[in-house]
């Protein structure tokens, strides 16, 4: 990976911006953030002009682990080769804009996520009422996950395209101009993030839930650069802040 780290700049494209984007280099390999919208236009197109300017060993994507398998069916999918696979967002793009690398899932949930939110509830002993509300928070996501191992058992058994969940839509599209998709996604982060600069998590389930997480996938991206040299990370922007600052630190 020989970028330098005006990288944004050289890009030459407007969905590629600091905003987005941050390369951390490492005594054993680089590592580079991408941030994402998920299924956003913009953030699809940011994820594909990267890895074809970058060949890492890895791409770390923000996704458990048991889900990957199902991303790389999306990958592979090769109704339309001049366009993004139909399913799976910036994630299924990744992975096949990047098919040299070791696709790695770095989301919970997993043991070490589980192992790290137990203790850090008993350690803060929070109520009875707050433990059983992130314990069903964390419940759902392992459906969600195990419901993509299962769509990705049935994708590989039959002739079928089985797609958990939904796609999130957007008053955009991959072939509007590239200034266009990043005025819109700059927008929606905006909006998104007005929404929410007023509400207080501090010591609610959810943010018990999501710190562990982003704790999580700190240390794994940190294993991984050392084990593997240089890494692209795909994660949502909101992660992107607290990794890019714990990782440079």
């Amino acid at each position: 990976m020989d970028e330098s780290p005006s990288v944004p700049e050289s890009f030459n494209d407007p969905r590629i911006t600091p905003q987005f984007y941050r390369r951390l280099p490492g005594p054993d390999g680089d590592l580079v953030l991408v941030g994402v919208v998920h299924d956003h236009p913009a953030s699809i197109a940011r994820v594909e002009r990267v890895l074809e300017r970058i060949e890492p060993e890895t791409v770390a994507l923000e996704l458990p682990a048991i889900a990957v398998p199902l991303y790389r069916v999306y990958a592979r999918d090769r109704a339309d080769d001049a366009a993004s696979p139909r399913f799976g967002g910036e994630m299924s793009a990744a992975i096949r804009a990047a098919p040299e690398a070791d696709p790695v899932g770095i989301d919970a949930p997993n043991w070490s996520f589980l192992r790290l939110l137990v203790r850090r509830l008993v350690a803060d002993r929070v109520s009875a009422g707050t433990a059983r509300r992130v314990l069903a928070s964390v419940g759902g996501a392992t459906r969600e996950a195990l419901a993509c191992r299962v769509a990705a058992t049935l994708t590989h058994a039959t002739s079928m395209t089985v797609v958990p969940g939904t796609r999130a839509e957007y008053d955009c599209d991959r072939d509007d101009p590239p200034e266009r998709q990043a005025d819109h996604e700059r927008a929606h982060v905006a909006g998104v993030q007005a929404l929410l600069g007023g509400v207080d998590t501090d010591g609610t389930a959810l943010s018990y839930r999501d710190d562990t997480r982003e704790q999580c996938m700190i240390d794994r991206l940190e294993g991984l650069r050392a084990e593997s040299g240089d890494v692209v990370a795909v994660v949502g922007v909101d992660h992107l802040e607290r990794l890019a600052t714990d990782l440079s630190s």
